[in-house]
């Protein structure tokens, strides 16, 4: 098979006017599975070459592999263990793992199910007498950040301060032709070092001090594989703050968009709560929080659909479109909870499958059916909503939803 160069089909699909429906240029970016674009990177668009390559141990995580380094916002520091390769991933994975869920932790995301439904009722609560809310504002960034801050143990009252250097970050990897490149670059390398500076504080605070916080049983437990240094701790720290609540938001606010554009899903749910399992794996493949993982390396030459990928090659997966690929799933792009075998790459796949995947979804789960059992008559403002400029962590900025008289009588117990 020879690919054709599609870089136009790319381009727009990262420019932000394609932002509210990207879809229709991933079905055309699909019929060239492995195109090659004019930078001589890669970009894969289709369910099976892209399940595959993910489980390819020939596919690198590492940007030292690329045969010509993008500049990066990591800058020198520890790269988290997500822009890692075995079998230095999988040793850091495993540490960081003991502490988040199963095997060892495996009641971690159940016992929190109590605290969850209660962050969400009080947020209900705050705006129960509103006739205007934004999904976004009032309860689909709160309270994630609520969250993962009570996780790691970061204080709570510390969040204007990270919200700052995390929209850096995120800005960083965006591809947004109005604005320069390099200055944004320049601006995520700063927040990244401002930010692992913040953490850094913290987990020194920690040495000696155990407590049931992440970060202190990182700083503080000798585990099978020994313990992270503070370099690999706050890397660690790093990723788990911002992936635990940047998709999350994306994942709920796309969530109640898809539900107010599905009414008849919508009552649904509202009489069927046990339904909201297979919503959230629907939406997941529908309309997931990350479409994009921006670049892979070729550790060697890899062959994907009859195309050799050279050595060193940088590699874009195209996630969303490959969970709307059309020969693995039936009518997809038609929402459909009680989709059977739905295999997303919503979290991805293979060694770097999401590592917050099972408290993202129990998250999702919660807010989405506290929000359809308690706003009474919701009505989007406006449809298509604002989106955020990011192509890769793709969501609404804002989402605004008018109530008639405010939300239900029911209160958050």
């Amino acid at each position: 098979m020879t690919t054709t160069e599609a870089p136009d089909t790319l381009r727009r699909i990262l420019d932000y006017a394609s932002r509210a429906d990207p879809y229709p240029l991933y079905a055309e970016l699909r019929e060239t599975p492995v195109a090659r674009q004019d930078d001589g990177s890669y970009v894969i668009s289709t369910y099976r070459e892209l399940a595959d390559i993910l489980h390819d141990p020939h596919l690198s995580s590492d940007v030292r592999n690329l045969a010509h380094p993008m500049p990066s916002a990591e800058g020198t520091t520890t790269p988290a263990f997500i822009n890692m390769d075995p079998p230095e991933h999988d040793r850091l994975r495993r540490m960081a793992m003991r502490h988040f869920g199963p095997p060892h932790t495996p009641g971690l995301v159940t016992g929190l199910e109590p605290a969850l439904a209660d962050t969400v009722g009080g947020l209900l609560d705050g705006v129960a007498d509103r006739e205007r809310i934004d999904i976004v504002d009032d309860l689909a960034y709160p309270f994630p950040v609520t969250v993962i801050c009570h996780l790691l143990g970061v204080p709570r009252e510390d969040e204007p301060r990270f919200r700052v250097w995390v929209n850096d970050i995120i800005n960083a990897i965006d591809y947004d032709a109005r604005t320069d490149p390099q200055e944004k670059l320049d601006n995520g390398v700063r927040a990244r070092q401002d930010l692992r500076r913040y953490l850094g504080g913290l987990v020194e605070q920690r040495h000696g001090h155990p407590s049931d916080d992440l970060l202190s049983r990182l700083a503080n437990d000798d585990g099978p594989d020994g313990r992270m240094t503070d370099e690999e701790i706050i890397s660690t720290a790093n990723l788990l703050l911002i992936a635990g609540h940047e998709t999350t938001v994306n994942l709920i606010a796309n969530g109640m968009l898809t539900l107010l554009r599905h009414p008849h899903v919508l009552r649904r749910l509202r009489g069927e709560p046990d339904l909201i399992v297979p919503l959230v794996e629907e939406l997941l493949r529908y309309e997931p929080p990350v479409h994009i993982i921006p670049w892979r390396a070729a550790y060697s030459d890899i062959t994907v659909a009859g195309t050799v990928i050279p050595q060193g090659s940088q590699i874009m997966l195209m996630l969303a479109a490959g969970s709307r690929d059309p020969n693995r799933f039936h009518d997809p792009d038609r929402f459909d909870p009680d989709r059977h075998d739905n295999q997303h790459l919503g979290f991805g796949s293979g060694i770097h499958l999401c590592f917050g995947g099972p408290l993202a979804r129990r998250e999702a789960q919660i807010a989405l059916t506290e929000l359809v059992r308690r706003l009474d008559a919701p009505t989007l403002v406006a449809d298509p909503p604002p989106y955020r400029r990011s192509p890769v962590l793709r969501g609404p900025i804002h989402l605004q939803v008018e109530l008639n008289g405010g939300q239900r009588s029911h209160t958050s117990g």
